[in-house]
């Protein structure tokens, strides 16, 4: 279990920032970015996602957002899961660093 932050208000607005293992600036090409901006969409219109702001850098992501399902962990999960495997076939299947 992560020894980090915790969400511990599943309803609440939430300050988060995800990261490339090894701060790569993965991001830098837009086939990531819009692996990105699909999953945000997807998660907006299936899962409850509110987005209040966001942003992509060059090895992170910033959001602030909020679950209107009271499930932002788990939407949160379902997004890093989803995004990472498509991070990982793209980068295979272009033989791309």
């Amino acid at each position: 279990m992560s020894t980090g932050y915790q969400i511990k208000d599943q309803s609440a607005c939430y300050y988060l920032t995800f990261q490339i293992v090894y701060w790569i600036d993965l991001f830098v090409k837009q086939v990531y970015r819009d692996i990105v901006v699909e999953s945000l969409k997807f998660c907006q219109k299936e899962k409850g996602l509110e987005l209040f702001s966001w942003v992509i850098m060059s090895n992170h992501i910033h959001l602030l957002a909020r679950n209107s399902q009271e499930d932002l962990s788990g939407t949160i999960r379902d997004f890093k899961k989803f995004t990472s495997k498509r991070f990982i076939e793209t980068i295979f299947s272009t033989n791309d660093s």
